[in-house]
């Protein structure tokens, strides 16, 4: 299992290099995916929900219409970027 470890921002900075459109900011991964219409955003956020239940790891979502927008942190370690983060943005990016 991923650690929950607070990355530094270099190490965060590495990892963003293999994920593609995620940034950091206000001690979170971010990222906006825009999908054909509203059933095809929801069926995104029901599949990536198996992932994040799995790893017990919840992001923040946010739709509207055909969009997501996705926050990830980890709040027992204090609200910080860690490797649990940067695992569930990568299954994240394999799903879309």
């Amino acid at each position: 299992m991923p650690s929950r470890e607070p990355l530094s921002d270099d190490a965060i900075d590495d990892a963003l290099a293999d994920l593609d459109g995620w940034s950091h900011a206000d001690n979170k991964l971010h990222k906006t995916y825009e999908f054909s219409d509203f059933r095809e955003a929801i069926s995104f956020i029901v599949h990536l929900s198996f992932y994040a239940e799995e790893m017990m790891h919840h992001p923040e979502l946010e739709n509207v219409y055909n969009t997501v927008s996705i926050a990830l942190t980890t709040h027992d370690a204090g609200g910080k970027v860690t490797e649990m983060d940067v695992e569930l943005a990568s299954q994240i990016e394999e799903l879309a």
